[in-house]
């Protein structure tokens, strides 16, 4: 690895084509649930990605190599927004672009599964969980979480309710602390809007 990086010019080449890449793939994995990436399989796409940065950032490369006037502190700001900053932003715009209904038209949800979807919104819900045996309504609001993938489905509602036999919400259960239930236990879920 030392000998990789003996000159200047390798070094920049790596930190121009491969860590802006990198970055922007770590923050889209943060970003969006899916299986772990195996980043030994993923050295191309981390270079079209920089290449991607450098391509759209041009102008401020060219900006910071052609001002031998900026003050250093300058000079490590713009570099910093070049190798660090725009990676972060450029999978961020990805992502709230594609939640556009235009655009949404022409790309695939990412997302492997509607449970992911539904849950990352952060919405508060009236919850019946029906499992094999038996149904739970409950709410599920801010203290609630529900698992995202690759990890299977749980959910936790912050409170319980009793539910008649036409499943309307009648009251809470008495010093509910809520309840984590397994997703394989899980046959459907109904949500219903929560105004509380």
């Amino acid at each position: 690895m030392e000998k990789l990086f003996e000159n200047q010019q390798t070094l920049a080449l790596f930190l121009l084509f491969f860590v802006p890449g990198f970055i922007s793939l770590k923050t889209y994995d943060q970003l969006v649930p899916g299986e772990t990436r195996d980043f030994s399989k993923c050295v191309y796409d981390a270079i079209a990605y920089s290449a991607l940065n450098f391509g759209l950032l041009f102008w401020l490369f060219d900006f910071i190599l052609s001002s031998p006037w900026l003050p250093r502190f300058w000079w490590y700001c713009c570099w910093a927004t070049v190798l660090v900053i725009f990676p972060v932003l450029w999978p961020i715009l990805a992502i709230v672009a594609r939640k556009h209904r235009w655009i949404a038209k022409f790309i695939v949800n990412p997302n492997p599964r509607v449970w992911d979807c539904v849950f990352q919104k952060r919405e508060c819900y009236w919850m019946i969980v029906h499992l094999t045996d038996r149904r739970i309504g409950g709410v599920f609001a801010d203290k609630s979480f529900a698992s995202s993938s690759p990890a299977p489905p749980e959910i936790y509602l912050e409170q319980i309710w009793k539910l008649d036999s036409e499943g309307r919400f009648i009251s809470p259960v008495e010093s509910t602390a809520g309840v984590l239930i397994s997703g394989e236990q899980i046959v459907a879920l109904e949500l219903f809007r929560y105004s509380g």
